[in-house]
């Protein structure tokens, strides 16, 4: 059976929106059946209008959430007088079984924009709940466990490769210790460091030897067109100490100074902070005067290779890649160099005096040199012989350019391969020598400043093959200027004369006789030992090779080179250098 819902009667109010004011106004024929105890609440056209009644909330949720919310007196708010369940006993024909299969009202939210005014910055809008992925974060924690572990390695072998490189490399001294020698002084190298004195501009006392022009064709040379190079066996090298120098001798005769060196000491001193293997130098205080020497045969006239280098070098002295056996090559390969890269057409340049060490007749390389005076105090002068190699005409004025090259032997060892990184990324190649060979290149630099050389040209010799040590080729030749290059390398001029100057007041301050500096083999510090006055004299004369070790006739399938990479004229570079 289907009831029928009967409405009553509407009143009519003539006088605006809403019931009449009045039941006065309403017609007394009509009848009102309205439900009773309904309340009406006045509102305006501006006003929102709220529920009336929502079907889906129970009374007892509605009656809880009403007391925590404040009153506010509109429709549909808790304490209006239009918020209330509606009683279906009122409605006897409504079947509440059939309302339960949908809902009259939707009390979903309304769906705000995510950007925007009221989204952004809205203060009192719920806080939304922060994601927090268990999985992601316990692998970021792995992550980081793993990479400390990763550095905690590697520190451990870096310091393993340090501490066995200095065993193989530097652990025997330059010069054996005896047991009656006094040791004086020890100066650490962290002293050297904050040091500093500033000297004047020297002058030139004598000028000797005879120079040939830079042959600027070098300048060009790409890995793509190396050149060979080449072997000069008929010109003599001399590598003659301070008190062995007649021209110093005559200028000490002269009392034109008190201190007297050569620049490969004195550039030895200067750098002494960056070396890592063992040096030494003999002190003789004459009088009130003072001579640096080096040893016969000492480690000062070889250039080291991979001095500064993480890389430990093999042990064995008859390798070909040992440090003793790279230093004969390097020499070998500098001298070489020297020579190749000048103008050969007979032109020279010829200074006061010849070359002093030379003999009528015969052929020398082509070198010059300054014997130049510092004032380091009120009365007392240092004078030192400096060398440059060549001479090269800028604005129709000659300019001193110093000739000096870096090999290498295999770039296993380096990481860099010069025949494939030279032409494009020279910077990198460079940078890897002053990491590995910084000592050597800040000692250049520092006899190029001593010279007062215009521009130092520095070449890049490799290996033909890397277990061929005797046959080699020019890949490229590079030119800077001294200061230039020194403040590129951090090579502080101050800094290297304080060190000179310190020494120099220690050594003063000594008795007269023998004294030997020497920088300790396994720590960074030097120290000053008393020796006899006959020490150094006939102790180091070079032994014969034994007859198994003699050189052989090179076999015929390799061009000087035997089966187990050494070459047959190793002699021959030990004789030249």
């Amino acid at each position: 059976m289907v009831g029928v819902f009967e409405v009553g009667a509407v009143p009519f109010n003539p006088d605006g929106w809403g019931p009449p004011e009045s039941t006065t106004a309403t017609p007394p024929s009509t009848t009102t059946t309205l439900p009773p105890h309904v309340p009406y609440a006045t509102f305006s056209r501006s006003e929102r209008l709220g529920r009336i009644a929502d079907f889906t909330r129970s009374f007892s949720s509605s009656n809880a959430s009403a007391s925590n919310r404040p009153s506010s007196g509109k429709p549909g708010s808790a304490d209006s007088p239009f918020d209330f369940s509606l009683d279906l006993d009122a409605f006897p024909l409504a079947n509440p079984d059939d309302g339960s299969a949908f809902r009259l009202v939707d009390t979903k939210p309304t769906p705000r924009p995510k950007f925007g005014p009221k989204w952004r910055f809205n203060q009192h809008r719920p806080q939304l709940p922060q994601r927090r992925d268990e999985e992601v974060e316990a692998r970021k924690r792995e992550a980081e466990k793993e990479r400390a572990r990763r550095d905690r390695l590697y520190n451990l072998n870096r310091s393993n490769q340090n501490q066995q490189r200095r065993e193989a490399a530097i652990f025997k001294s330059s010069v054996d210790i005896q047991p009656e020698w006094n040791m004086l002084e020890q100066i650490p190298f962290s002293t050297f460091t904050k040091l500093s004195f500033s000297v004047s501009d020297p002058e030139d006392l004598l000028l000797c030897g005879a120079l040939e022009y830079y042959d600027r064709s070098f300048d060009r040379i790409t890995p793509k067109n190396e050149r060979r190079l080449e072997r000069f066996k008929n010109r003599n090298f001399f590598k003659v100490t301070t008190t062995d120098d007649p021209v110093i001798r005559r200028l000490a005769n002269e009392d034109k100074a008190t201190v007297f060196a050569t620049d490969t000491i004195l550039a030895t001193l200067m750098c002494a902070p960056r070396s890592v293997y063992s040096w030494d130098i003999v002190v003789q205080r004459v009088g009130n005067k003072l001579f640096f020497d080096k040893r016969d045969g000492s480690q000062l006239d070889l250039l080291s290779v991979h001095e500064t280098s993480q890389e430990p070098l093999p042990e064995a002295k008859d390798d070909i890649n040992s440090a003793y056996s790279l230093s004969v090559e390097a020499a070998y390969i500098n001298q070489n160099f020297s020579q190749q890269v000048l103008v050969r057409d007979g032109s020279k340049v010829s200074f006061d005096e010849p070359n002093p060490f030379a003999n009528e007749g015969d052929e020398v390389a082509s070198v010059a040199y300054r014997y130049r005076r510092w004032k380091l105090d009120g009365d007392m002068y240092l004078v030192a012989r400096c060398e440059v190699q060549s001479v090269v005409e800028v604005n129709n004025k000659n300019s001193f350019v110093t000739l000096n090259a870096l090999n290498e032997f295999d770039p296993k060892y380096s990481g860099v391969d010069w025949r494939q990184k030279l032409e494009t990324q020279r910077g990198a190649v460079l940078a890897t020598e002053l990491k590995n060979n910084a000592n050597k290149l800040a000692k250049w630099t520092a006899q190029a400043i001593l010279a007062s050389a215009d521009l130092m040209k520095l070449g890049y010799v490799t290996r033909v093959h890397p277990r061929d040590h005797f046959n080699h080729v020019i890949l490229g030749v590079v030119g800077y200027k001294p200061r230039d290059f020194a403040s590129q390398i951090n090579l502080n001029t101050s800094n290297m004369w304080g060190i000179v100057k310190s020494i120099v007041d220690l050594c003063m301050k000594l008795n007269e006789g023998k004294y030997v500096l020497v920088k300790d083999p396994s720590k960074p510090q030097v120290r000053i030992y008393e020796v006899p006055a006959d020490a150094f004299e006939n102790d180091y004369v070079e032994e014969p090779l034994p007859e198994e070790e003699q050189v052989q006739p090179p076999s015929e399938d390799a061009e000087g080179v035997e089966a187990n990479g050494t070459t047959t004229d190793d002699k021959e570079i030990e004789a030249q250098t």
